[in-house]
């Protein structure tokens, strides 16, 4: 199933929206039933005028002097993000990250069932990971198809990274994460969403050298 995102909708807006979902789900869990812009602009560090204009993207009103009924906000940027839908995931790649995100219960609560872990290293397959057994990477493809994989991560090293792109793009795996450091070529049927932790942190270290330092304590 397609989720509902209209493609005008700017990338950066997407971002935006998926942390406005995190919220209203928390909200939703703290049993709160309405938001006001200013209280989600505060608590992700916007201002309220852009999540006004952001919310505008969404077939979803505020009400004056009451904001946005959190339960139905939910409902419509889960429906809008695809939050509704089961997405099959596969991770190829167990070494470290590969195993945490094999672990980490988040993702069947926010909707991603992570369905198979793959390696190419012997003496790792067939031992487990949580739920999971570590499977060989020739097992990738009958899986992905048999399982309809929507989404594979590509969790290897670098070199592997566009062979492994390959099996999974053959096996119809309709969309690719890729923690790796390098660029994957894949048909433009097939999105691909590139996860740069390490240019994320000199992004980082950059802000932090413009900030004056903080006298000490």
């Amino acid at each position: 199933m397609m989720s509902d995102v209209p493609q005008s909708i700017p990338a950066s807006v997407i971002r935006r929206l998926t942390a406005y979902l995190t919220r209203a789900q928390t909200l939703c869990a703290a049993g709160v039933e309405w938001v006001s812009s200013q209280e989600l602009a505060e608590d992700l560090g916007l201002t309220s005028s852009t999540v006004r204009q952001d919310l505008t993207h969404l077939d979803f009103c505020g009400i004056s002097r009451r904001g946005y009924q959190v339960a139905g906000l939910q409902a419509v940027l889960s429906r809008v993000l695809g939050g509704d839908t089961v997405w099959n995931m596969a991770v190829v790649g167990a070494g470290n990250i590969g195993k945490a995100l094999a672990l980490h219960r988040e993702f069947s609560r926010r909707g991603f069932t992570i369905c198979g872990l793959f390696d190419s290293d012997p003496k790792k397959i067939g031992k487990k990971v949580g739920g999971l057994t570590i499977q060989s990477i020739q097992a990738l493809g009958p899986l992905a198809r048999t399982r309809r994989v929507d989404i594979g991560v590509i969790a290897v090293p670098s070199a592997a990274a566009q062979s492994v792109a390959d099996i999974l793009v053959a096996a119809r795996v309709r969309g690719l994460l890729n923690l790796t450091h390098v660029h994957l070529a894949a048909p433009r049927s097939v999105p691909v969403v590139e996860v740069r932790i390490v240019a994320s942190l000199q992004e980082l270290a950059h802000a932090i050298s413009l900030v004056p330092c903080r006298p000490a304590r």
